[in-house]
């Protein structure tokens, strides 16, 4: 069935909340009680919305920036970032319960960002060196009543293929999201149906599905037209305008 997920979070709170998110991380919000009420009413949005058109709601962490690199340019320990993870999803679970009926079915979602840009693929790791940076993250995920964990912005398929990997060892459901350029492949040059064929032959068709994030929906149209294989995997489009 149809579910909803959120805008683009650190845009909107950015440019339309005025709120300031230091290397656009959005999960920094999470240190005061200003800055959780301004998620909580962020998320209510979305969850008004979910009632409205009686739709079930994917509600995804603002944890995008919340692993080990990115925490230490904000400062913050590894121990700090465990917290932040926690804290991230027991705020969905309030969301939830708030607004969770058997017409709307909610589903959380730990959410996972790359190790570097999410436009801009300039370091790449391979696999195993994917797997071993985000094995932190995903496991305190799995240690939360989080029901999946979703990689956005991914822009190659190596950090693709390490990021299940840990899901898995963890036994947790994964989902990769990659980002398309205007030409509808990824940032490396790769096409779409390529780069989940590659994944899924490297993992055992693990990933529960595919997503794509942040691009344009004219972008997209011929990449979902054109491959029907490619197609019955991909469940989810965060269609930037």
């Amino acid at each position: 069935r149809l579910f909803l997920t959120d805008g683009g979070t650190e845009t909107t709170l950015i440019f339309y909340q005025g709120l300031r998110l230091p290397e656009f991380a959005a999960f920094d919000l999470l240190k005061d009680p200003f800055g959780y009420q301004a998620l909580a009413k962020y998320f209510r949005s979305y969850g008004q919305l979910a009632q409205k058109y009686q739709v079930g709601f994917l509600l995804e962490s603002v944890t995008w920036r919340a692993s080990r690199d990115w925490g230490l340019k904000l400062g913050y320990s590894a121990v700090d970032l465990a917290a932040f993870n926690r804290l991230a999803v027991a705020l969905l679970e309030e969301i939830r319960d708030e607004y969770e009926t058997e017409q709307i079915p909610m589903v959380i979602s730990g959410c996972i960002g790359p190790r570097g840009d999410g436009y801009n693929p300039a370091e790449l790791m391979n696999e195993l060196e994917a797997e071993h940076y985000h094995a932190e993250q995903i496991a305190t995920f799995a240690e939360t009543n989080a029901d999946l964990v979703t990689a956005m912005t991914i822009t190659y398929v190596e950090e693709a293929v390490g990021i299940v990997r840990a899901a898995q060892k963890a036994k947790i459901p994964v989902v990769i999201s990659f980002t398309l350029e205007i030409d509808g492949k990824l940032p490396t040059g790769q096409s779409l149906a390529d780069a989940i064929a590659q994944v899924d032959l490297a993992t055992d068709y693990a990933p529960a599905y595919y997503g794509i994030n942040c691009a344009h929906p004219i972008h997209l149209a011929h990449v979902l037209n054109s491959d029907g294989v490619c197609l019955n995997r991909i469940k989810a489009i965060r269609a930037n305008a």
